[in-house]
This record gives C-alpha cells, sequence and structure tokens, in this order.
C-alpha cells in the first residue's frame, strides 16, 4: 500500500456562533490556513472530500451542493462522508484512502458545523423510524452509559470533574478554542449544576460553530514537502447497529475491534508505552476513561485510574487532548478532524503552547451516533519501514 501524509492543517476560531461568516466562508477560513500551512495551493489539489454530521442539525439539505465551488470542489472530484458524530474521522480517513489507492496525489479534506442556525438539541431529540425516543438530547442519551461505566468500574465519582479540569486548562492552551478556562477549578466542576446525572454542565462540550481541514499528500508530495510532515501510520473505521441484542454501551464492539485493527496495522503492540498523545473524541468528561479502555491504553475498570493518577495530563504518561478537546471546541461535524488534525500538528511539532515535548506518534479517535460508528487514525514523524 502507498505512504499517505498530512502536509497541513487548519482550523476556524470556534466560538457559540460565528456570524461574522457563512457556511462557506467558515469552511474556506480552515482551507485557506490548511493550503497556507502546506506550502501547497489549489493548483495541486486533486479531489475534495467534504464531511458534515445530520443535516438537521443547521437545516441544510445537501450543503455540499451548494459548497462545491467555494470549497474549490469545482472541475475536481468532490465526495460528501456521513458518519454521525465521527464523520470528521471518517472524512480524514477516506480522503488518505484515495491518497493509497493512487488515484489522487494531493487531497483536501474538510469538515464542518455551523450549529447556531439550527438547533442540535431538536434534532438529536426527533424519534426516527423503529428506534426508542430521547427527548434531552445527547447528554440524556449517554448519561446511562457513564452510569453504568461508574458501577462497573467502581470509579470515584470526582473523575469526571478531574477530566474537565484538565482538558479546559489545556484549552487555555489553544487560541482556537471554544472555551478557555485557565482558573477552572475541580471544585467549580463539582458545583456547577447536574445536567443530566452524573454529567454536570462543565463536564460537557459546548456547541459551536467551527470548521478544520487537512491536505493529504502521497509519498513524492511528502517529501517534496520543506516542512514536516504527519506520516499516516494506519487508519481503521468499524460501525456496529445503535441496539442490538447483548450490545455494551459502555465497551462498544465496534470500538474495540477499530482499535485492535488500527494497532495492528501500525505494528504497535503496547498503545500505552509505543504512543505519545491522544486525542479522543470526549464530548462529557466521564468518557475519558472509557475510551482509554475501549481502545486498550488500559484494562477493563483501570482507565480512571490513569486519569486519577494525573498520567493524561500534558508531562504524563499519555497527554489526552492537550488541545482542550471536545470539552472545549464542539462543532459536531468538525469535531473528529479536529481530533485527528491536533494529532497530526503534535507529530509535526506545530500545536504551539499545548505542544507535547517529544511526540513523535499520536491517535486521532472519533465516535458517533449510538457509539455505533468509529474512526481512528496513528500518525507519526517518520515513515512506517516495515
Amino acid at each position: 500500500m502507498r505512504r499517505a501524509a498530512v502536509l497541513g492543517t487548519g482550523q476556524t476560531h470556534h466560538r457559540t456562533r460565528r456570524t461574522d461568516v457563512s457556511m462557506a466562508g467558515l469552511c474556506r477560513e480552515a482551507i485557506d490556513r490548511a493550503l497556507t500551512d502546506a506550502g501547497t495551493d489549489w493548483s495541486q489539489i486533486d479531489a475534495v472530500v467534504l464531511g458534515k454530521a445530520p443535516d438537521l442539525f443547521e437545516g441544510v439539505m445537501m450543503p455540499e451542493l451548494f459548497l462545491a465551488d467555494a470549497i474549490g470542489a469545482a472541475g475536481r472530484p468532490l465526495l460528501r462522508v456521513h458518519t454521525a458524530g465521527s464523520v470528521g474521522g471518517a472524512t480524514a480517513n477516506v480522503a488518505t484512502s484515495l491518497i493509497r489507492a493512487g488515484v489522487h496525489r494531493r487531497v483536501l479534506a474538510v469538515a464542518f458545523e455551523k450549529q447556531s442556525e439550527s438547533n442540535a438539541m431538536w434534532a438529536l431529540s426527533i424519534q426516527p423510524p423503529f428506534s426508542a425516543p430521547i427527548g434531552a438530547g445527547a447528554g440524556g442519551y449517554f448519561a446511562p452509559h457513564i452510569r453504568a461505566y461508574i458501577r462497573r468500574a467502581s470509579a470515584p465519582e470526582h473523575i469526571g470533574a478531574l477530566v474537565a479540569v484538565k482538558d479546559r486548562r489545556n484549552g487555555a492552551l489553544n487560541p482556537y478554542a471554544h472555551l478557555r478556562q485557565p482558573d477552572i477549578t475541580l471544585d467549580s466542576v463539582r458545583s456547577s449544576p447536574m445536567l443530566w446525572d452524573p454529567i454536570r454542565y462543565d463536564e460537557t462540550c459546548p456547541s459551536s460553530d467551527g470548521a478544520c481541514a487537512v491536505v493529504l499528500g502521497d509519498q513524492a508530495a511528502a517529501e517534496a514537502s520543506e516542512r514536516q510532515v504527519a506520516w499516516i501510520r494506519a487508519t481503521a473505521m468499524r460501525t456496529e447497529p445503535t441496539f442490538f441484542a447483548g450490545k455494551d454501551h459502555v465497551h462498544p464492539r465496534a470500538g474495540a475491534e477499530a482499535a485492535r485493527a488500527l494497532w495492528d496495522a501500525a505494528g504497535i503492540t503496547d498503545p500505552l508505552d509505543e504512543v505519545d498523545v491522544a486525542e479522543l473524541y470526549v464530548p462529557f468528561s466521564w468518557f475519558e476513561p472509557m475510551w482509554l479502555e475501549n481502545l486498550g491504553f488500559a484494562e477493563p475498570g483501570h482507565g480512571w485510574k490513569l486519569t486519577e493518577a494525573g498520567e493524561t495530563r500534558i508531562g504524563g504518561r499519555l497527554p489526552v487532548n492537550p488541545s482542550g478537546g471536545v470539552l472545549c471546541s464542539n462543532p459536531i461535524g468538525a469535531s473528529g478532524m479536529l481530533r485527528f488534525a491536533e494529532a497530526a500538528m503534535q507529530v509535526m511539532g506545530r500545536a504551539g503552547a499545548h505542544q507535547v515535548a517529544g511526540a513523535r506518534t499520536a491517535v486521532g479517535h472519533a465516535y458517533g451516533g449510538g457509539s455505533q460508528f468509529f474512526s481512528l487514525w496513528v500518525v507519526a514523524a517518520e515513515p512506517d519501514q516495515r
């Protein structure tokens, strides 16, 4: 299989409402930064892959139709990807596959969300055919799974607050982050209002307008780059139904299988020892320990122990979400790509104030739907020599 690499990344400033730009302008803000970071221009882009979460989030059906010109797809192949909240990661993986298959030399991947133009809570609470009503958005859906994890792992009740403090302080180092709270404390998180037991206000993600873009290239493009690139060691995607007999919402089968496939493809036998940074999709703080276990960084029931010991902080054994993660910026369609882009930024040494010293290998993770869509990639500062 041919090698592929991230040549450049770009993202917008994430805010509750970006009234200064349209959806097209939002995408172009991220795209222009990615092209500049990659040291390339439109003439070298062979194809465009667009990612977007449910169209109901803005109330615009098939936005790729009117965005085609603005995102540079006129006269080029354009693909639209949709896998619920994991779509940003899936979009990057689909774009990578076009490089690895030898179809294109350089591909632009872009994902966005402009939630301020509709109501994501309403969109997530409708009752599709043959499914159970939620009535309380994503938080109401996932809170029972978090309670199940706490019981199963015998986790102390303050773990969620620890994650929130860590990620929000990390976000204060990220100039693009929506929420930047350098003075947040454990006490302030634990005294914030309860939204969906056990999820408190300061333990949940914001609703953001934002976009992210990455420029991907083949081996020749990567070797011609004058800047450090992020070599894509492996990608993986897995899916399972929202509901089926025996489904484990705490430890989803699709997530675990995607992780096993990823580590095997990347030649990684001990993720905790061999990965330097993890950008995990953590929309509610308790998902950090859950995903640490699901992805194989910790044994079942032990993920919270890594968090409590401070091992997931910048400077710890496995820094998780040094960018602030989804708890600080959540333009849903772009949130997964932000995880992938931030992982690439770490191994390229371009993460600025939230750079993890010596980061050479990083993982980006995204999940979506009812914990049913999973996308992952591993990026490294050097190409795979196997």
